[in-house]
């Protein structure tokens, strides 16, 4: 039977002691959430070993993740273990902590340029990344686990993580560093809601969608379906998360003539797919949300894709 970690990060008013998180037994150490303890329930009643841990920072994220690891190599990589008995669950609350921590187990497992190893898969910058469980905190939440159609309930995530079904997806990486699992919208509005114009070059592979000598409303970078709406409108339909490639949108203003009435403005929506997409701003900043995380673009971000880097347990 597998040793099985349900991981979760602790929110703000969790009662975390610092940065390097509670010692053990700490009066305001946090305690796992309720879906959490029936997940726990569901696998040990199935006999599984299980350890719970609410996360204060990286460094306890990581000391999980460490268990992932597998047998010391000649080439000194730290390596996932591919025949190990741990296995992992991740209790989120939104996609953004998922995200966080597929950074860190990128981190841990991305070997540099010049170490390489023969093994690495082709057109890959990291490993086959160990395959984990999702327990989404909000059982009715709209999030990636929906749109994968992943089991939602603590006990049929147990039964998941302790089947041999997993689906391997696609990773985007990009060279600010972090990654993105669903997909990033660049796009601002005023206060009462109404599109922002900015502009910006954007390149996917060797094609140029945008040259950044005309207005832009917004540019979607999507490995998933869940940033690909602007204000309603679908930038891009059927967008698969495993099939190799990023799906890229950008939605200019074309200002329409009629023949009869005033000139109306049109959305025009450009789409491509590639490997790779790079996006310079023109203006100052670009407002974005990457996996549901706000940011501002100021200046060049490439991602790429790395296909079936990750893996889901699908029950």
């Amino acid at each position: 039977m597998y040793d099985v970690v349900l991981l979760s990060m602790a929110e703000p008013e969790g009662g975390c002691c610092g940065s390097d998180g509670c010692g053990d037994g700490h009066s305001d150490a946090p305690r796992p959430r309720v879906p959490v303890l029936h997940c726990a329930d569901a696998l040990r009643a199935a006999g599984a070993r299980v350890d719970t841990v609410v996360a204060c920072s990286d460094t306890e994220i990581d000391e999980v993740l460490s268990r992932l690891d597998g047998p010391p190599r000649e080439d000194g990589l730290t390596w996932p273990d591919a025949d190990g008995k741990t296995r992992l669950v991740i209790a989120v609350t939104d996609d953004g902590q998922l995200r966080h921590v597929l950074r860190r187990l990128v981190r841990r497992y991305a070997p540099a340029p010049s170490k390489r190893p023969a093994e690495l898969p082709a057109g890959r910058t990291v490993p086959d990344l160990p395959a984990l469980a999702v327990l989404p905190i909000d059982a009715a939440a709209v999030d990636f686990a929906a749109q994968l159609g992943l089991p939602r309930e603590p006990a049929a995530v147990a039964a998941a993580v302790l089947g041999d079904r997993a689906r391997r997806l696609d990773l985007l990486r990009h060279d600010g560093g972090s990654v993105t699992l669903d997909g990033v919208l660049l796009a601002g509005s005023t206060e009462d809601g109404q599109p922002v114009q900015w502009a910006g070059r954007v390149e996917v592979d060797d094609a140029v969608l945008t040259d950044g000598a005309e207005p832009l409303l917004a540019v979607a970078v999507a490995n998933g379906s869940g940033a690909t709406l602007l204000d309603g409108l679908p930038l891009l339909t059927a967008v698969d998360p495993a099939d190799g490639v990023i799906d890229v949108a950008v939605a200019v203003p074309v200002r329409h003539k009629p023949l009869f009435g005033a000139p109306r403005l049109r959305i025009e929506v450009r789409r491509a797919r590639g490997r790779a997409v790079s996006v310079t701003p023109r203006d100052t900043q670009v407002p974005f949300a990457d996996d549901g995380v706000s940011g501002e673009l100021t200046r060049k971000r490439s991602w790429w894709v790395e296909p079936a880097a990750w893996a889901v347990y699908t029950g």
